[in-house]
């Protein structure tokens, strides 16, 4: 039994045991009465209550428990996706000293609407996520909350015309990034991908590659190669074109060796240098789903050569990407309305 001291006061304290924080360090409950007696009579009912409840798990820190979320999936998880849990870090610092335990609704709708004040909806809805399944992995309670309003993504798809630009000063100017070209614009290849494709992943005889690696950055900002793609609809066989093939199968290990930070770098001052509008290198992809559309592909087809895992980035492209193909229906669609008024004006 905890025994009472007596303070200069004149008043009597008893310290009791309450629990180990989050970081290690053991807390204190402090009991002050006027006499040693009614000090320690206090002191000893935390000391039965805690006893009775003794059985609850004690909660780390947000801090701690984001630490140890990531450190438990290190090996389970793509480095790029440990990776960009870690650059989240700064987002948690409202939270970072909170015991699991103590978040809850109020707390957790107020982090959200400071960190959407800064941040798109999407990386609010990202971060969110992350702390449901750290509490998740704690077993913690459950805590709904309210999220920004998705925004509405629009692609920007270059045409046949943009491409055919693009190509023609590529092969004059930067063969490697030609390659990286025509693998995501023709063969619907992610970036990571094309950097982790190899010469054993070619079949130069049946046109066809194998799409089973990627490269990635880890957390610690090394490039690892990894046996694994983004979803298991990635790992596939492509046949692509014959002139893609010719342009690549003569490579000794990396098909392409430039980084893919340097792929976007690379292209976007080329997309600058021909005055072409900005648009991502990975709406190459996109360039690729919506002409196989346009051409009357099934989805299904289209999904398994991109690696789509469902039809949803399908349905967002297929809604925004068609715009030079909608204006050749509207004109089209106005021109026989026109023609079929021609006629009645002549008839009168």
């Amino acid at each position: 039994m905890a025994k009472a001291k007596k303070l200069p006061s004149g008043q009597w304290r008893t310290l009791v045991y309450s629990h180990t924080d989050g970081n290690g360090k053991r807390k204190y409950e402090s009991f002050t009465a006027d006499t040693k007696k009614e000090s320690e009579y206090l002191a000893a009912e935390f000391a039965m209550n805690k006893k009775k409840s003794s059985g609850k798990k004690v909660m780390p820190t947000f801090k701690v428990a984001f630490e140890t979320y990531i450190d438990s999936k290190s090996n389970v998880l793509s480095p790029s996706t440990i990776r960009g849990y870690v650059q989240m870090k700064s987002y948690y610092n409202e939270l970072d000293n909170v015991l699991l335990s103590d978040i809850n609704t109020q707390l957790l709708q107020s982090w959200v609407n400071e960190l959407s004040k800064t941040h798109a909806p999407k990386t609010v809805s990202n971060a969110h996520g992350l702390v449901v399944s750290i509490m998740n992995f704690f077993d913690c309670k459950k805590v709904t909350v309210t999220l920004p309003a998705a925004e509405s993504v629009t692609y920007h798809i270059p045409n046949d015309e943009e491409i055919q630009r693009i190509i023609e000063y590529l092969k004059e100017n930067d063969m490697e990034l030609l390659k990286a070209v025509y693998l995501a614009a023709f063969a619907t290849l992610r970036r990571s991908e094309i950097v982790g494709l190899s010469a054993n992943d070619l079949d130069v005889h049946n046109n066809t590659i194998h799409v089973h690696r990627v490269r990635v950055i880890n957390k610690d900002k090394v490039f690892v190669d990894k046996n694994t793609t983004k979803t298991k609809s990635s790992d596939r066989y492509i046949q692509i074109p014959s002139f893609v093939m010719d342009e690549i199968k003569d490579c000794q290990d990396k098909v392409v060796t430039i980084s893919a930070d340097n792929i976007t770098n690379r292209f976007g001052r080329m997309l600058k240098k021909l005055k072409i509008g900005h648009f991502r290198f990975h709406d190459l992809r996109h360039y690729s789903a919506s002409i196989m559309h346009a051409l009357g592909i099934p989805d299904q087809y289209i999904m398994a050569r991109g690696g789509w895992s469902n039809d949803k980035v399908l349905k967002q492209v297929y809604r925004n990407v068609m715009d030079d193909y909608n204006k050749q229906f509207v004109m089209d669609t106005n021109s026989h309305f026109e023609k079929m008024q021609h006629k009645i004006q002549h008839k009168k």
